[in-house]
């Protein structure tokens, strides 16, 4: 838990609500899915960290735990924020990563898959986790960019580092893997657990959802697109 001294932070105006305004200002959208790192300032994130704490704490107040005797939530609300912040939820808060592009210098243009990528996310209704698989199919030209295969998982990675929904999270996807690479098709697609629906709710432990999107080739050509669903394996 803070020490008193290190509430200091917030004194004055909460580091949240300058992020917000500046967001406001420049009217950005905030939404759970978006990036907002171009609007944080050195130091900020760790003053984040502390008002996400003590608003956590306030959380764990509410539900009548009593963190100051019990030794397994003694530092429960440092360590939810810090997953928020810092693992789950980076996605919002980082820059995307370090992508180092090269031309297509043997003018390929076969189908190239990538996959399974393994991801975790979480709703955005019930910040329960959302994980699962990702196939990408890239049809490149010669005008592509070429990006190593650990790219294409790092990318994902940052996208789905965010609260969101899974049928926006592909697309949020497909968008940044089409202006980094400009192809003539790109496929994608996303298998994935839900625990809003096994851990809560109808609690049922076997239903996945499945979602694809298709761009350029994929959605004109009916043989690519079938060519690209054959090759991803149906089991593990």
């Amino acid at each position: 838990m803070l020490a008193m001294n290190e509430k200091d932070t917030f004194e004055g105006t909460p580091v949240s609500v300058k992020i917000r305004e500046r967001l406001t200002a420049a009217r950005k959208r905030y939404h759970s899915n978006d990036n907002i790192a171009e609007f944080i300032q050195p130091g900020e994130l760790e003053a984040l960290l502390n008002e996400v704490e003590i608003k956590m704490q306030g959380v764990l107040d509410s539900l009548v735990i009593d963190t100051e005797h019990d030794h397994n939530t003694g530092d429960t609300a440092r360590r939810v924020a810090k997953m928020y912040l810092q693992e789950v939820f980076k996605g919002r808060y980082l820059t995307a990563p370090a992508i180092t592009e090269f031309p297509n210098a043997e003018h390929l243009n076969e189908l190239m898959i990538v996959g399974p990528i393994t991801v975790r996310s979480a709703c955005s209704h019930h910040f329960c986790p959302v994980i699962g698989k990702i196939w990408i199919g890239v049809l490149p030209n010669e005008r592509t960019n070429v990006i190593g295969l650990s790219k294409y998982a790092r990318l994902a990675e940052w996208v789905m580092g965010r609260p969101q929904i899974q049928e926006e999270a592909v697309v949020q996807l497909a968008d940044l893997i089409q202006e980094k690479t400009q192809p003539d098709g790109l496929a994608i697609v996303m298998e994935a657990s839900h625990f809003c629906m096994s851990w809560r709710g109808v609690k049922d432990m076997d239903s996945k959802m499945i979602n694809s999107v298709m761009r350029g080739a994929f959605l004109k050509d009916p043989n690519l697109r079938r060519e690209f669903l054959s090759l991803i394996p149906k089991k593990d």
